[in-house]
């Protein structure tokens, strides 16, 4: 049987991303923080901020050469992987807003019903991106274009690190046609901490806190969006009044951890690698009164 130089090329890369995947996968591991004390949020009084004008220059490096970063919306829907979203049905609501924003390895295969299909940005940190290119035809192989953009420390992200990380992006935007790959820049990174300083009175590395994908992307979609619409997110308080029955902290993963013991237990952490999120939510809290922001299953 005859094979087509463009097959040929194809499969070819596919076999060299894999490889790149079984490499990092194998080398691959999780920083260590320590933290002191309980993180406590409190807002700090600060001039007014406008996070739509806030986008620098060359903030998104793109990982192909002749790509541009230049996504504007009106509308867009931002598709958290809280398992609130089960049973709500909002799928064909969400495909129908102008733009969707996806975070990590949130699938939309067999959750259409609930989470919808159409993506058009997702937000991947670089703890994910194995998860991610692992699954082309789920993340990667759509008939729409979609965009990704990879965040995380640059020391791994960047063509000149010594990870793999770079390898494994690029090459996937040159298997895949329709995927727009973008690495945050160094620059914008140290503004994404200057950002939590400025909003919590808390230095990010010095109190030895993770931003989380979901603070990289609420940020990004008020850049990007003049609407946001938030599926999914509990309130900041979800989990400091009754305690509510065990749920999955992700959608897809009905056998994970449960959602508030993880908050909770990142919140008040003293030692390991833990995110702020209900510090975080406290802050998103402040910025739907500035932006126009709302909030869906559960409303708040």
């Amino acid at each position: 049987m005859l094979i087509s130089v463009e097959s040929y090329v194809v499969a070819t890369a596919i076999f060299i991303l894999t490889t790149l995947l079984i490499i990092y996968s194998s080398s691959s591991g999780n920083d260590s923080l320590h933290y002191k004390g309980e993180f406590v949020y409190s807002a700090v009084n600060r001039a007014p901020f406008n996070l739509r004008k806030w986008v620098t220059k060359d903030g998104y490096l793109p990982v192909i050469e002749n790509k541009t970063m230049n996504l504007r919306c009106g509308q867009c829907a931002l598709i958290t992987s809280s398992s609130h979203l089960l049973g709500s049905e909002l799928g064909s609501q969400i495909d129908k807003t102008e733009c969707t924003i996806r975070m990590n390895d949130a699938p939309t295969t067999g959750y259409e019903k609930d989470v919808g299909s159409k993506t058009t940005l997702r937000i991947v940190a670089h703890s994910s991106v194995y998860r991610v290119l692992r699954k082309p035809k789920e993340f990667l192989n759509k008939s729409q274009e979609t965009a990704c953009i990879f965040w995380g420390p640059p020391q791994k992200m960047l063509k000149t690190s010594r990870g793999n990380l770079y390898k494994l992006i690029h090459q996937a935007g040159l298997v895949f046609p329709n995927l727009f790959a973008f690495i945050i820049a160094p620059k914008r990174m140290q503004q994404f901490d200057d950002l939590f300083q400025r909003e919590t009175g808390r230095d990010r590395k010095k109190s030895h806190s993770w931003l989380s994908t979901g603070w990289f992307t609420m940020v990004i979609a008020i850049e990007l969006c003049d609407n946001v619409q938030v599926y999914g997110m509990a309130p900041p308080n979800h989990c400091k009044e009754v305690q509510p029955k065990h749920l999955p902290y992700h959608y897809y993963e009905p056998k994970g951890p449960d959602e508030c013991k993880t908050f909770v237990g990142n919140e008040r952490a003293k030692k390991g690698n833990h995110h702020r999120f209900i510090t975080e939510k406290d802050v998103f809290a402040e910025w739907a009164k500035l932006y126009n922001i709302s909030f869906l299953q559960p409303s708040w």
